[in-house]
């Protein structure tokens, strides 16, 4: 018996179909002039104190990767995970534009309450704010840490929470190509639309992209750092270009160097020291690339929002 694939009946899709090929805005949409230069500041500041100085409603894009609660380093060492993720949860709800979206990364593999599992935060969010979740993106990684008592761990999860129903996404600018193959069937299909199959496809929730190896050259020496095409996706489809992206956890600064790329404005700060040093190499790695627009690093956070 053939299974019924409503995707391609999807009532929400085709209107947005419809939409786009008579050339109406989606109440979604937003107008936007990219900027001639690009702006980023640092701050070794306790994340609380930088957000209560943050206006509400100002940010595009919250794109965090919080400590855990391992006990790996001073910064990653909390009594009460939740009871501390939940003041940085509230604040970030209030300077979130209604256009706005906040990726938080985590895991679900921890063994009490303590620890920072993003079961607990999605269970915080849902009982105790308004925050939306749209989606939960698997990262999958081939190469990892071996296990003898358990199936050995190869992928991280991320959670997509919104503020409101009119939050800014850009599928077409990290569509994934098709290979030749692909191309030529997707285009037989007469479900789907030619224009939309030449954009490529649509990446999914699951993404598969390797891990840092120990002698990577994106390696700024930060312990927990993400590979910088993580980062410039969830950039890409959440944000647009002169908007202000924030990263509270900031590490290596690899949130920065991805809005640096992308033409975006970015507030990171870290209470570890080592940060400025950790982007000061990002920085290194990407001098002298004449693709990437003029960028320039500010002093006050007032000046983001004049």
């Amino acid at each position: 018996m053939a299974i019924h694939n409503r995707s391609h009946n999807n009532s929400g899709l085709m209107q947005l179909n419809r939409m786009h090929k008579d050339n109406i805005k989606h109440k979604t949409s937003v107008d936007f002039i990219a900027p001639e230069q690009s702006n980023y500041i640092l701050l070794n500041k306790d994340c609380l104190d930088v957000l209560k100085e943050i206006p509400d409603n100002s940010i595009q894009l919250i794109l965090i990767d919080p400590p855990y609660n391992l006990d790996l380093a001073e910064w990653d060492t909390f009594d009460n995970y939740i009871d501390w993720a939940s003041q940085w949860l509230q604040e970030s709800y209030r300077i979130l534009s209604d256009s706005g979206n906040m990726v938080i990364f985590g895991g679900t593999q921890f063994q009490d309450e303590k620890g920072g599992d993003l079961i607990e935060i999605i269970h915080y969010c849902r009982h105790n704010t308004k925050f939306r979740l749209v989606n939960t993106i698997v990262w999958y990684y081939k190469n990892g840490m071996s296990a003898h008592r358990y199936f050995a761990n190869r992928h991280e999860e991320a959670i997509w929470l919104t503020k409101t129903d009119k939050y800014y996404f850009d599928l077409d600018a990290v569509r994934v190509p098709y290979g030749e193959k692909e191309l030529q069937e997707a285009m037989r299909d007469k479900r789907l639309i030619p224009e939309n199959v030449l954009k490529g496809k649509n990446p999914t929730n699951v993404w598969e992209i390797g891990r840092l190896n120990g002698n990577s050259l994106e390696r700024t020496g930060h312990p927990t750092q993400k590979p910088i095409e993580i980062m410039r996706r969830f950039v890409k489809a959440l944000s647009y270009p002169g908007s202000i992206v924030l990263d509270f956890f900031a590490g290596s600064g690899t949130t920065g160097r991805a809005c640096i790329e992308e033409n975006r404005h970015c507030i990171m700060c870290d209470k570890d020291e080592q940060a400025r040093e950790y982007f000061k190499k990002h920085l290194q790695q990407i001098q002298g690339d004449m693709f990437i627009k003029p960028y320039q690093e500010q002093t006050e956070l007032s000046l983001f929002f004049g």
